[in-house]
């Protein structure tokens, strides 16, 4: 007998008048508003202007949801393109179903674009982002909780996830809850990274690299626990090598970059930069015309107080010739 465990939601779609609110949408919109306020306060912090992280995710969220769909997609396509099934579900991303490993590879191609727009390094903007991006992925990871989907080996530990469907092949019952160890292991790489960036002033890229390897690290032996249908490869779950895999190129370009270029970036948007300089030297003008102004005015005082000692000697010179006469 189960004395404790973690209830699924009934339902992941609650009403609100005519418009139908998934909870799978919902966390993730939700982790991208996170990821863009905690990435504008770093962004803003190194140097740069409030507003180009989010100008910039305009770019990167629609790359990112189409890469991660079409990894999900390419990765369990037959779940939708097999015998009984319907290719149209493949587009139906408010179900679930989205692969980081697509998500962060196109997205990263769509923040290139925009970054390029507005001449920054993208480097630099993707350190600022990567605490952000990984509470994202936490808050996101909530949405399988909705679908109750991608859960682990049965267990009857007390935060054991109870399941209740029994659609598309689930069996009800209790489960290890990998949605939430990823969820809580999420939060802690966003804090591994904010302490490292503090701490070592990581930068070129290396606190999104450290944020990829301290991922890839936990999905590993999350992945393993999983009981979702998956390919497997040398005995091992396509996801379980994508992130050895990943997580061995992070590490690389950790090494690689602290090596060849060391530091960080002093300048991370040059506009901001400009306006910034622009802006002192308009002060320094401004101070200059004061001193300026200051120096004629008592220039001019002094040229005002002999003549006014001569006019003082001339009336007095004049009153005692009159009274001499």
């Amino acid at each position: 007998m189960d004395l404790a465990f973690i209830p699924s939601p009934s339902r992941g779609v609650v009403e609100l008048g005519p418009i139908p609110l998934r909870g799978y949408a919902f966390c993730i919109i939700i982790g991208v508003f996170v990821a863009v306020w905690l990435g504008n306060k770093r962004w803003v912090a190194r140097g740069g202007r409030p507003g180009t992280v989010a100008d910039i995710a305009v770019w990167a969220v629609p790359f990112g949801l189409v890469g991660g769909r079409l990894y999900h997609v390419i990765t369990d396509y037959q779940l939708y393109f097999s015998e009984g099934r319907d290719w149209v579900d493949a587009f139906k991303i408010w179900e679930g179903g989205l692969g980081i490993w697509g998500a962060i590879a196109l997205g990263a191609v769509g923040a290139w674009i925009g970054c390029r727009r507005r001449g920054i390094p993208l480097p630099a903007w993707a350190d600022a982002l990567a605490p952000g991006i990984a509470l994202a992925q936490a808050i996101g990871r909530w949405g399988n909780w909705f679908n109750q989907e991608l859960y682990g080996k049965p267990t009857d530990l007390p935060w054991a996830l109870k399941i209740t469907s029994a659609e598309d092949g689930r069996i009800p019952g209790t489960y290890h809850p990998t949605f939430l160890y990823e969820s809580l292991w999420c939060v802690g790489v966003a804090l591994l990274v904010i302490w490292a960036d503090r701490r070592f002033k990581l930068g070129h890229g290396r606190a999104f690299a450290l944020y990829v390897a301290s991922y890839c690290a936990g999905r590993g032996w999350i992945e393993y626990m999983r009981v979702d249908d998956a390919h497997h490869l040398l005995g091992l779950r396509l996801n379980v090598w994508t992130a050895i895999v990943v997580f061995v190129l992070a590490v690389v370009y950790l090494v690689v970059s602290a090596r060849t270029r060391p530091g960080r970036e002093e300048i991370v948007e040059p506009s901001a930069s400009d306006e910034l300089t622009s802006g002192e030297a308009g002060g320094d003008d401004k101070a200059d015309r004061v001193k300026l102004d200051k120096s004629e005015a008592e220039a001019s005082g002094e040229a005002a107080e002999p003549s006014g000692d001569g006019a003082e000697s001339s009336s007095g010179g004049g009153a005692e010739s009159a009274k001499k006469a």
